[in-house]
């Protein structure tokens, strides 16, 4: 008898596996109807659609595995990171669709964002307002007009699976739509920039490096305290803070960052 595996829950939406059988249960039947539209326009494989009676979507399991997940093990070789670096190419010059995505938000909203989690952060001791401060000049580089492209908008790479070194699908298309391409590029290596000249030679030319840093800082920042406060660990090894600390100076990466 099947078991009933939580691949993931908190409090906006949750997913579960049945066997072969992804259940994906979201509170906002918009964003779960909008998803399930953005599927069937993107140009990469996504999961098949069994059923969907809101507010739940069944989605067919896909063959291989996930890449990896953030602070953990990744299975991909480095063919399978550049296929998965090919796969969001393709996205990125499909054609725009009207809905604006997760990854278009406007300057001005980040930078409200950014404010405001910025102080809360250090108001709360989650981190120190130096390592805030120094993160956030990194992350003003995102601040800047760019072509809407086909974005994912949460392009982590637990939802981009491989079979060798072949793209099988793309999970988790809720925050999909228009934006920033490098928005997605910055979500896709964030935590292993190691894999970051693989997934380009996939990709191709044309990718501004200091702005993928300045997601990679930007993402972080918006997303220490939310992870925090449903159930996950920013703070774990490679995980959300340890990329900040990276990227201004205080680890491992902070070398290679300097000459890149």
């Amino acid at each position: 008898m099947d078991e009933v595996e939580v691949v993931v829950a908190h409090s906006e939406r949750a997913t579960l596996r049945v066997g072969g059988v992804f259940l994906k249960v979201d509170a906002d039947r918009a964003r779960l109807d909008a998803e399930v539209e953005l599927m069937s326009l993107v140009p990469v494989p996504t999961p098949e659609v069994l059923w969907y009676r809101p507010p739940v979507l069944a989605l067919a399991a896909l063959p291989g595995a996930p890449l990896g997940r953030l602070g953990g093990p990744v299975t991909g070789s480095p063919a399978g990171w550049a296929a998965a670096g090919a796969a969001i190419r393709a996205l990125h010059d499909a054609p725009p669709p009207p809905r604006v995505g997760r990854a278009g938000r406007s300057i001005e909203r980040l930078a409200e964002e950014l404010d405001s989690e910025g102080g809360r952060l250090v108001a709360d001791g989650l981190l120190p307002a130096a390592l805030v401060a120094r993160a956030r000049r990194v992350a003003e580089g995102a601040f800047r007009p760019w072509p809407e492209a086909f974005t994912h908008g949460d392009l982590q790479i637990a939802h981009v699976f491989v079979d060798g070194d072949r793209v099988t699908g793309v999970i988790d298309w809720s925050e999909a739509g228009r934006g920033d391409a490098l928005y997605d590029l910055a979500t896709f290596t964030l935590g292993h920039e190691e894999h970051l000249d693989d997934v380009l030679a996939g990709y191709g030319t044309g990718v501004d490096l200091d702005v993928v840093r300045a997601w990679w800082a930007l993402r972080s920042l918006l997303a220490v305290r939310w992870l925090a406060e449903n159930g996950f660990d920013p703070f774990a090894p490679g995980c959300e803070v340890d990329v900040l600390k990276f990227l201004t100076g205080e680890g491992r990466w902070a070398d290679r960052l300097s000459r890149g």
